[in-house]
């Protein structure tokens, strides 16, 4: 937590150039460096040298290192994947941000979109690559299946299924731009009776795509059974666990991707969802259940873990 933001500039070092005081910014925190193998072959997400996720000496350690500008008792403090957003003031690389260019977009707004929204949003967009036509399902419609489904919607999906166990959730997913949805059971291991839905949705062969947004490791392999031959799973959420496979699910030429923050690069993909933002095509304030000043963490640490928000921003005080 705090690794979404967005705020303004209150001071800079005395060689950063693109940023001055008083300019309005979101924060990212996949900063790339632009020199490594990754960033020069087109993968700032996944940056060798300043990632707080990727593994390695190359990324987390390096990643973790910069933080010692920030001090308490002439210690170095570790902020969250070097942003540490849950604060009223934090030290960041200029890396870290990229200009808001928008007359309508509020703080609150703009700091989902540098983890939730460009994570499902850019999963679809730049790592599936769903074009007009295809039909697409979503297992688990949270803060990141919600903009897988806008990604769908704004790709031009013909067909986006949206998949949950809580019917208040598929609700807000039809909002969104779902054109079905399907109320799973808890009891449907794999989500198979579910998949058997998605086919019959889909000429009985399966969906184009399906991406997995739920983090339940139980369901990892799940996209692979909503999917038609030679379709794409995209296993969005990020399971980071040992899962058995039955290697049918594989059957025939089906794809199995598991990318990071939606291959990101921030100053091109966040001025195109400002922009979208600004069109009325990509929703974000419809997005936000409720905000929480700096004094009420715990209500929102609370509600967060009883899944009453789509998306809960912390505004500080100030």
């Amino acid at each position: 937590m705090g690794h979404e933001g967005a705020g303004i500039v209150e001071q800079v070092g005395t060689q950063v150039s693109k940023f001055k005081k008083g300019d309005a910014v979101i924060l990212n925190w996949a900063t790339p460096c632009m020199k490594c193998f990754q960033c020069t072959h087109g993968n700032q997400n996944i940056c060798e040298n300043n990632s707080p996720v990727v593994a390695g000496d190359n990324g987390y350690n390096k990643g973790h290192a910069d933080l010692e500008g920030t001090l308490w008792n002439n210690r170095p403090i570790e902020r969250s994947f070097n942003i540490g957003t849950l604060s009223e003031y934090t030290l960041v690389k200029a890396s870290a941000l990229v200009k808001i260019d928008s007359e309508k977009l509020s703080f609150s707004s703009a700091s989902i979109i540098s983890c939730g929204v460009m994570t499902g949003y850019g999963s679809v967009v730049n790592v599936a690559k769903v074009n007009k036509g295809d039909s697409t399902v979503i297992l688990g419609t949270g803060g990141v299946g919600l903009n897988v489904i806008q990604g769908a919607k704004i790709s031009g999906a013909s067909i986006i299924i949206a998949i949950d166990i809580n019917t208040n959730r598929l609700e807000l997913a039809k909002q969104f731009g779902a054109t079905h949805t399907i109320l799973a059971d808890k009891n449907d291991k794999g989500l198979l009776l579910a998949a058997e839905k998605v086919k019959a949705l889909t000429s009985g062969r399966g969906a184009d795509f399906a991406f997995e947004c739920t983090a339940i490791p139980s369901l990892g392999a799940a996209p692979l059974a909503m999917i038609r031959n030679a379709g794409t799973a995209v296993q969005v959420s990020g399971i980071e666990e040992s899962i058995t496979f039955d290697m049918n699910l594989f059957e025939w030429d089906k794809i199995y991707i598991n990318p990071l923050y939606g291959k990101c690069k921030p100053q091109e993909d966040f001025p195109k969802l400002v922009e979208l933002y600004d069109e009325g095509t990509l929703l974000l304030d419809e997005m936000i259940t409720k905000t929480y000043p700096l004094n009420k963490l715990q209500e929102a640490f609370d509600d967060m873990l009883a899944g009453k928000n789509a998306k809960g921003v912390v505004v500080m005080n100030t």
